[in-house]
């Protein structure tokens, strides 16, 4: 997929720390819309991140596109969500690594619900309603987060986790697969 390579802000632009707004009414179907997916596809994928929210690029509104990588039966291509709501099923956390493109060179654990309940809107204003798990559930809770003004550091409980990524592929991820 083409499209322009925007600018992902980091960690210290106000943009990440601010509540988005909704996409307006008007903006579903047209140009404007798809135009902003596109390149929100486009660069997370350039970027090789799995989510990224319009926040990330300077842009406050509610949106973000993400995709899940794996086999065919639970690869998810890349998609948009606007307007999403996001509501956990059940009460239960369980720690992940994450990294952002907006705080790049770092991994931290943390706590995400297993699973979610979204409710969103395509780029041509059709409903989408979905059931997220695992590694799905918590690019979606990550990528929401970004909406509200809030990144993964803010999540952590513990900041001991907190890593570079040379240090966390050498250190944590070898040790695990051991």
């Amino acid at each position: 997929m083409s499209g322009e390579k925007l600018r992902v802000v980091r960690l210290g632009h106000p943009a990440l720390r601010r509540v988005a707004e909704p996409v307006p009414e008007e903006w579903f179907g047209t140009g404007r819309l798809a135009n902003l997916a596109r390149d929100l596809i486009y660069t997370m994928t350039e970027e090789e991140g799995v989510g990224l929210a319009a926040p990330q690029v300077a842009e406050p509104l509610r949106l973000f596109a993400y995709w899940v990588p794996g086999d065919d039966d639970s690869e998810v291509a890349p998609t948009i969500l606007i307007n999403p709501e996001v509501h956990p099923v059940g009460t239960e956390l369980e720690d992940g690594w994450e990294g952002c493109l907006s705080i790049p060179g770092l991994r931290g654990l943390v706590p995400r619900h297993q699973c979610v309940k979204v409710t969103a809107r395509a780029v041509d204003g059709s409903p989408i309603s979905l059931t997220a798990s695992n590694f799905h559930a918590r690019v979606i809770q990550h990528e929401h987060d970004h909406l509200d003004g809030i990144v993964y550091l803010d999540r952590m409980t513990a900041m001991r986790s907190l890593a570079f990524e040379p240090e966390w592929e050498r250190y944590v991820l070898s040790a695990d697969a051991d």
